[in-house]
């Protein structure tokens, strides 16, 4: 049950952090014959481990509950990506906003690289639970951790359920930050050289030396403070 319980949490934890509002989102984490997903249409603080359901590779899923109307595209990310063990979709505030504007959020800010490349794409819109749907959501996480769906929301997939809401909180910002510099006029845009330095720099930043090892550090460089809420993306 502790993986059951986990989603639950996360679910949580997603509304009481504002990315997500009642049940209009959903999370999952893969399990061992397939992957566990909130419930459709039940309260996130009503939920207890029961409510939680498997579900298999083949579609097919077990206990009274229906899964989360959107359980598609879970699946098949999870069967395409085998780095994601986790997806958070969320129809936040500001990630929606830009979504409902058909935009990529564009790398304005050096962060973009946490959701894994230079760029977070918007998919084309789909009717919600189509395959239409996981299929354009598919093509927009190619080499990401993260996408925007037009005029729909976000989804986030991660090594864990703990990097996946980190993820989505710093998306929600990213966008909130873009969209209120587009108040004033268009933001300077970072270059692919200066985003290929971030990459890189994203490879090794927040990774500790073995416990107890002292190494040197520059205070006056942020790097070396370590980034632990993001170890590893791909490029």
């Amino acid at each position: 049950m502790p993986l059951r319980q986990a989603v639950i949490d996360t679910a949580l934890k997603m509304n009481a952090l504002g990315i997500n509002q009642g049940t209009s989102g959903n999370v999952s984490a893969r399990s061992q014959n397939g992957f566990f997903i909130t419930p459709s249409g039940l309260d996130y603080d009503k939920l207890d481990p029961s409510h939680i359901v498997e579900v298999r590779e083949d579609g097919s899923y077990l206990g009274r509950w229906k899964p989360s109307s959107e359980w598609l595209f879970h699946r098949d990310i999870m069967a395409a990506r085998k780095d994601v063990n986790a997806i958070i979709h969320t129809h936040s505030k500001f990630a929606t906003t830009l979504a409902c504007l058909r935009r990529d959020l564009p790398p304005f800010h050096y962060m973009i690289a946490v959701c894994g490349g230079k760029n977070v794409r918007c998919a084309p819109y789909a009717t919600f639970g189509t395959q239409a749907l996981s299929d354009v959501a598919l093509e927009a996480l190619q080499s990401r951790n993260a996408c925007l769906l037009a005029n729909h929301g976000m989804i986030v997939a991660a090594p864990n359920l703990d990097k996946a809401l980190k993820i989505a909180q710093e998306l929600e910002l990213l966008c909130e930050q873009y969209l209120t510099a587009l108040q004033v006029g268009e933001p300077h845009i970072l270059s692919d050289t200066e985003m290929d330095e971030v990459m890189e720099k994203f490879k090794t930043y927040g990774k500790q030396g073995a416990l107890g090892e002292e190494k040197p550090t520059n205070s006056r460089d942020p790097w070396s403070k370590g980034f632990s809420a993001y170890k590893s993306f791909p490029s």
